[in-house]
């Protein structure tokens, strides 16, 4: 049932988020409640192994504001690009960045000391995705469909982004079934 291959790599980009079925990562405030479905056996302990920092924004910082809340036991950097870094208390582990998304891909991987960063953020993603920042985007499906709220990829107007499959062909398009619980 879990064909996926379990990733190991490091030192990568990783644009990476839970997503309803009709593309949002979450409410329109914020909220992950929607949230459910089971992962592959492994996935947790997967990424609290290979993640070394966290890249996300103000927006997700604001509506969850834990540096732990990523992954249970998950140490590492985390990072919020922000406009006005000066607004916020120091908290420990967290760094309040206020710099293009490129100088912060760079300080990210270097807080990752050789493991994964992993972008948290759908606008910081889109930046990324169109400087040619994103080395892997990671989805993980779930069994709802929201309606509205923050999608995973909003760039109206603008030019589609291709994308290569990283198991089996890379141009087969996935195929998903579900029926209304």
């Amino acid at each position: 049932m879990y064909d996926i291959p379990r990733r190991t790599a490091a030192g990568k980009v990783l644009f990476h988020f839970s997503m309803s079925l009709d593309g949002f990562v979450a409410t329109a405030d914020h909220r992950l409640d929607w949230a459910r479905g089971e992962t592959r056996p492994g996935t947790t302990e997967e990424f609290t192994e290979t993640t070394g920092a966290i890249l996300g924004g103000r927006k997700g910082w604001d509506a969850y504001p834990d540096p732990t809340a990523p992954y249970s036991g998950w140490t590492g950097a985390l990072l919020i690009l922000t406009h006005h870094p000066e607004k916020y208390e120091p908290v420990e582990g967290v760094t309040f960045l206020d710099c293009d998304v490129a100088e912060a891909v760079r300080l990210g991987l270097e807080a990752a000391g050789g493991k994964n960063l992993e972008v948290f953020s759908p606008t910081i993603g889109r930046q990324l995705l169109e400087r040619g920042l994103i080395d892997e985007i990671v989805l993980h499906i779930m069994p709802v469909l929201l309606g509205h709220g923050i999608r995973l990829f909003d760039n109206p107007g603008g030019a589609p982004i291709p994308l290569a499959k990283l198991d089996g062909d890379p141009l087969r398009t996935v195929d998903v079934r579900y029926r209304p619980a």
